[in-house]
């Protein structure tokens, strides 16, 4: 014969509802798939806010590649601050 027959199983488990009782066995496997229900809500959990916070780092670093006004120069506007430190540089050599 093999390791264990049909038998030898049915055995065993007569054994164990003898000595644990149905009513204990029923518990302890609805403890264990409880346990196992909230583990992978944790793990699911968890490579979501995985993903988020990838998300979120992706978007603040194309927002920082873009900027589509950093390197761009108003003209006027450098004229009037130009002007500006001229008459402010002719205003402090009269006074001196």
């Amino acid at each position: 014969m093999g390791t264990f027959s049909i038998w030898h199983w049915l055995i065993i488990l007569a054994i164990v509802l003898l000595l644990f009782g149905t009513k204990r066995l029923k518990n302890l496997g609805t403890d264990l798939g409880s346990a196992i229900k909230g583990f992978k809500s944790a793990v699911k959990e968890e490579s979501e806010k995985d993903e988020e916070e990838q998300k979120r780092a992706e978007n603040l670093e194309h927002k920082e590649g873009e900027q589509p006004n950093a390197n761009r120069v108003i003209e006027s506007e450098t004229i009037e601050a130009g002007k500006e430190k001229t008459a402010e540089k002719s205003s402090e050599n009269k006074n001196s």
